[in-house]
């Protein structure tokens, strides 16, 4: 009696993070499946075709006529690949025994599935009765049908197909196994057996990468998969690792990494690098900052930006202070002819330091050009003082008249001498008042007759502005005193 071929399902035997490694198919076989046959008008091997029009090859056997049934089919030799626990989904079809007459007691509706393991191929010409009464087969199940089918729709060559699957394990005495089929009395149809084994897939969790893991050889066992942080994470905490369950799914997480400084987390599973312009100074799951204010980071993964030139952190401070100080603000002066009064105000960032303080530098300048400016003489004066200042002022005097001074107020703390760069200054340009000039240094006369004379002098070393003229006086031998102006 044979049977018509099915309409091929799908099931899926894992929950949504569980991955299956297939060991066998028999619906991928494009040539006859081969297995051993016991007695040899058992089992038989037949051609069909899926939904696809795809070959298939199957199994079926139905003498369910003949009492005492006991018909063997062994598959091929099946490398269990290091698995410890394998499953086996088969798909099959039973004739109800209530459908054919005349079968009385020695109809079945059931199979017996076993299995045997071995690190070699059993022997084709193993076809003894003895040896299959005597099988060293060990017993996975007794499988039966949960519908069995009566009348056939050979039109559309569909039937009532089952689908069951079952485990088995430990395996660890041999490299494979065989499987094995018993009928006992059934008119059945072994449409698809295929065999997989189970395993965690790799994953990323709390920034640490765990491999491929296979279940272990039992339903309840936990295999212990160690994990490692992924490129630019640190361990937060030791052992890390991550039990994978019988069913092929990750659970327990023991210990985490996380981003290290530089770095910040990104979807979960990756550290990205802190663009230039921003930082992270320490390990976490923190993301990246921008830089505090008079600061800056020139590269990638910076865990700290650093103080533009004039500013400065203490040892103390933190990476996200910002950098101190800044210059002084809206200098003033009052200008006479020697002397100057300057006052400001303080910085507007001090880091909220209580050690700020001020130096006053001096300039006496020949042009308007800086580079033409140098340092005042030691007369020069400064009232309170010109370093260290904690007062927003200061009176500068012994100044010359009518010269070009540059003024540098740089603010201070206790952590500038830190930089080799000058502090954070305000300049302010002034120029003295006008004075009274030094006296001429000396005359020449350069010629003279009985009617005329002629002289010559040099400037006065301190003119002290503009020399509009000079007036000269002379004086004839009665005392009679007479004047007469020159134009400068």
């Amino acid at each position: 009696l044979q049977l018509p071929l099915f309409t091929p399902l799908s099931l899926s035997h894992c929950l949504s993070f569980c991955l299956t490694e297939t060991v066998m198919d028999t619906r991928t076989a494009t040539a006859e499946l081969g297995w051993i046959s016991f007695p040899a008008n058992g089992w038989e091997e037949v051609s069909g075709y899926d939904e696809n029009l795809n070959t298939i090859r199957t199994y079926q056997v139905c003498n369910v006529f003949e009492p005492s049934q006991n018909n063997w089919l062994l598959t091929t030799y099946i490398d269990r690949r290091a698995a410890q626990r394998i499953y086996v989904e088969i798909r099959f079809t039973v004739r109800d025994c209530a459908s054919i007459p005349s079968v009385l007691g020695s109809c079945k509706e059931t199979f017996n599935l076993y299995y045997l393991e071995t690190d070699r191929t059993v022997s084709e010409s193993i076809k003894g009765v003895e040896y299959w009464a005597n099988a060293p087969f060990l017993k996975v199940d007794t499988i039966a049908a949960d519908e069995s089918f009566s009348q056939v729709d050979f039109g559309g060559r569909l039937m009532k197909v089952n689908t069951e699957v079952r485990s088995f394990g430990p395996l660890s005495k041999g490299k494979g196994f065989h499987l094995a089929f018993q009928d006992l009395g059934a008119c059945m149809s072994l449409l698809a057996v295929r065999v997989f084994y189970k395993k965690c897939p790799s994953v990323v969790q709390n920034f640490a990468y765990f491999p491929e893991t296979l279940t272990g050889a039992e339903s309840t066992s936990l295999v212990i998969a160690r994990g490692s942080c992924i490129s630019n994470a640190e361990e937060v905490d030791v052992p890390i690792k991550l039990y994978c369950n019988g069913d092929g799914e990750w659970m327990v997480p023991i210990g985490s990494c996380s981003c290290k400084a530089g770095y910040e987390p990104d979807n979960g599973n990756v550290c990205r690098a802190c663009p230039q312009g921003t930082f992270k100074s320490s390990q976490g799951a923190g993301l990246c900052q921008q830089c505090p204010l008079n600061s800056r980071s020139t590269i990638e993964a910076a865990t700290l930006c650093g103080c533009r030139n004039g500013y400065y952190r203490g040892d103390m401070d933190k990476p996200e202070d910002i950098c101190v100080p800044s210059a002084p603000r809206n200098v003033v002066s009052v200008v006479n002819q020697t002397s100057v009064q300057l006052e400001w105000h303080p910085p507007r960032e001090t880091g909220h330091r209580g050690d700020l303080s001020y130096n006053v530098l001096c300039r006496r300048c020949h042009s308007n050009e800086r580079r033409a400016c140098q340092p005042c003489d030691d007369s020069v004066a400064f009232v309170p003082g010109k370093r260290g200042l904690k007062e927003t002022r200061v009176e500068i005097s012994k100044l010359r008249a009518h010269t070009s001074y540059t003024f540098d107020i740089q603010a201070i703390n206790g952590v500038s001498n830190k930089s080799p760069y000058p502090a954070q200054q305000l300049s302010i340009n002034i120029t003295t008042n006008q004075a009274a000039p030094s006296v001429v240094p000396i005359m020449h006369q350069v010629s003279s007759t009985s009617r005329s004379f002629s002289l010559s002098w040099p400037p006065p070393e301190q003119p002290n502005g503009i020399i509009l003229d000079y007036e000269i006086r002379y004086y004839d031998k009665v005392n009679t005193t007479r004047s007469f102006y020159r134009p400068g």
